[in-house]
């Protein structure tokens, strides 16, 4: 029992700064997306949107050569700040954000495109700056469908697995976050164990999903 809750914590703790990162990067690149117009842009979005569709597992490995400590940004971090994201629970945030990334910047999208032009166009004729305008306009408009998006990434980076247990591992109090720990259980034979840990996270899964649902009705799409 003790494990279960310990995973939760710490579920809850790497989703929540995953949420955090995403929701700063997603409405960030979401209003660029959104609002500007350049060479490359729709390859921009493709690639914004690959986790997506790509395997954790390949997403993790990619993460792994990138981060580990023959990696270019590893060792980058390692030799200026003395810093190993590998075998962290920081290691985890960065694997659920990359992973819930896209569930926060496509919504965030959709949502400033929806957003009536003409009205940004008549607070700029009234002599409002832009950063006014979004934050007084665009914003209040667009708010429903990114708080959907944030609420999926943050379901999404709750239940994250291949890429976490890639990155971070499986070290119990540590790393092992719901998902990871249900994997191990379900591996030793410890069957009750893991229908606690499965039904906990089916609780925190629904809860924010109904959430997600009265904040946007209709703009959360079921595969």
């Amino acid at each position: 029992m003790d494990v279960a809750w310990t995973a939760l914590a710490l579920s809850l703790k790497v989703a929540a700064w995953a949420t955090a990162l995403n929701l700063l990067l997603g409405i960030g690149t979401g209003y660029l997306l959104a609002r500007a117009r350049f060479p490359g842009r729709n390859l921009l979005d493709a690639l914004l949107t690959l986790p997506m569709v790509m395997p954790p597992t390949v997403l993790g490995y990619y993460l792994l050569v990138l981060l580990g400590r023959r990696g270019p940004l590893g060792i980058w971090l390692q030799e200026h700040f003395g810093i190993n994201l590998i075998f962290t629970w920081q290691g985890a945030v960065i694997a659920s954000t990359v992973v819930a990334f896209p569930l926060v910047f496509k919504p965030a999208r959709a949502a400033f495109e929806a957003v009536d032009g003409q009205l940004e166009q008549a607070a700029r004729v009234l002599g409002v700056s832009e950063m006014a305008i979004f934050f007084r306009v665009t914003l209040p408009l667009a708010w429903r469908g990114i708080l959907a998006g944030v609420l999926l990434g943050f379901v999404r980076a709750l239940g994250e697995f291949g890429a976490t247990l890639m990155v971070a591992g499986s070290i119990p109090g540590k790393t092992q976050t719901l998902s990871v720990a249900v994997y191990e259980a379900v591996q030793a034979g410890q069957d009750e164990s893991a229908n606690m840990l499965v039904l906990i996270t089916s609780i925190v899964c629904i809860v924010v999903l109904l959430a997600a649902g009265r904040l946007a009705p209709g703009r959360i799409v079921h595969k």
